[in-house]
């Protein structure tokens, strides 16, 4: 529905940034005036159990800065609270909208939605249109010679590379076009309370690229002591404050393992659409769901609550609890011992992280846990098992971390280990065995 009053709609959902924005780039350079929109999705919302959610904070805060940009530009975000449907529902009566604009998203839930959005606007007469922004390589753009998905991450990597080209990194020159924003007065931003929440008091990391870092990734990555050994950069990805081009294109400069880093992200949501099941609660591989887990609830608490007795373990939960961030080589340690030390389903490691980590992605996420638990593509054999003292041997051997998150753990008042390794190691490889017999070891 096109006339002389019509506008476009840039539907913002994990890109809350106004440059280097493919789904912006082209709702603006299409040259009719151009409402930005984003939307508190209760559906969403009404999920999260905690109120002081940090994520929904940090999402409130890069949407003030979004409309201080455009503010300065003659312009204003306008920001909706409710189911997504309705909320267009109400867009249509208030414009007379010829087109909305975003960017994909991969997740089951996010492709359904977005499916009922298009239907409707179309019943409309309303166009709908969407693009590759959060990842650089998607779907089907990096398949193997036989035209399937890999499964294998080593030679996705490969062929990935391969195919990557200027052009897959070029910005998207979204100020060429800023003039299309529509013009109007700034429309007041729902505050936090307004929609159910309150502030958080956690520290969200620094939107900055420090090259520092990055330089000596692979040589600092895997030591949690080092506050700056990684980039801290997974939130401000998670959410699209920073463009996945631009980082890309410094990485390749810089450092080839922080490039596969983000490699293995598009690995991973790759694998989500390909294998959508993996989203929805189901091992990638069918056989591992015969696993008979102990799923014991009080251990799962004192995992919850770094309270294991295994101090690196401990210190890795605390870590998530108290800032939201827990650092990859931690990450593998506390999932490894979740599900092989404890016998307890991935699944549900897998949805207290989603509730704790600021840079939850979903395919991210669940790529990790189904390493973890040798359910997923590509994942950790069976039979290994962190050691967890071996692990703290290697990557906290001056204690520096332990001592900073369990400082009470040569105390009398620390838990005893609530397992023992060995023990452990025992029953978890004779658990699986059983339970991968019938179909051999894979």
């Amino acid at each position: 529905m096109s006339n002389a009053n019509s506008i476009n709609i840039m539907w913002f959902r994990r890109d809350l940034r106004l440059k280097d924005n493919a789904g912006l780039y082209h709702a603006l350079k299409a040259g009719l005036p151009v409402l930005p929109v984003f939307i508190f999705d209760t559906e969403i919302l009404d999920q999260l159990e905690d109120k002081t959610d940090a994520r929904v904070s940090f999402i409130h805060a890069a949407l003030q800065e979004m409309q201080t940009e455009l503010v300065a530009l003659g312009s204003s975000l306008e920001v909706l609270h409710g189911k997504p449907l309705d909320c267009f529902k109400a867009l249509t009566k208030k414009y007379s909208i010829a087109c909305v604009f975003s960017n994909h998203d991969y997740e089951p839930s996010a492709i359904q939605r977005d499916a009922a959005i298009a239907n409707f606007l179309n019943e409309h007469k309303v166009a709908y249109q969407s693009f590759k922004d959060q990842v650089i390589l998607e779907k089907d753009e990096v398949l193997k010679d036989d035209g399937t998905p890999y499964t294998v991450f080593t030679p996705y990597s490969r062929k990935w590379k391969a195919k990557l080209t200027d052009d897959y990194l070029k910005a998207y020159p979204v100020e060429k076009y800023q003039d299309y924003f529509i013009k109007l007065s700034p429309l007041a931003l729902p505050s936090l309370e307004s929609i159910g929440f309150t502030a958080s008091n956690i520290h969200f990391p620094a939107k900055a690229w420090k090259k520092e870092i990055v330089a000596k990734y692979k040589e600092n990555r895997d030591f949690p002591a080092l506050d700056h050994g990684t980039s801290k950069l997974g939130v401000h990805l998670r959410f699209g404050t920073i463009s996945i081009r631009a980082l890309a294109v410094r990485a390749k400069a810089v450092s080839e393992t922080f490039l596969n880093e983000l490699i293995w992200r598009e690995f991973y949501h790759m694998i989500l659409w390909h294998f959508p099941h993996v989203g929805q609660g189901k091992s990638f591989k069918p056989a591992y769901e015969a696993i008979e887990w102990r799923n014991n609830e009080s251990e799962f608490k004192a995992w919850c609550n770094g309270q294991t007795g295994y101090p690196i373990v401990d210190a890795g939960m605390r870590e998530l609890n108290a800032t939201g961030f827990m650092h990859n080589r931690v990450r593998m340690i506390t999932a490894s011992f979740l599900i092989k030390h404890l016998l307890i389903d991935w699944r549900w490691g897998e949805a207290y992280f989603a509730q704790k980590l600021l840079d939850f992605d979903l395919a991210a996420n669940n790529g990790g846990w189904q390493w973890a638990s040798s359910s997923g593509c590509d994942a950790a054999p069976y039979f290994r098992v962190f050691n967890p003292a071996l692990q703290t041997e290697k990557f906290d051997k001056e204690l520096k971390y332990i001592r900073k998150w369990v400082p009470e753990f040569q105390e009398f008042n620390y838990p005893k280990p609530i397992v023992v390794h060995e023990e452990a190691r025992k029953r978890v490889l004779e658990v699986y065995a059983k339970a991968l017999k019938p179909q051999g070891n894979s």
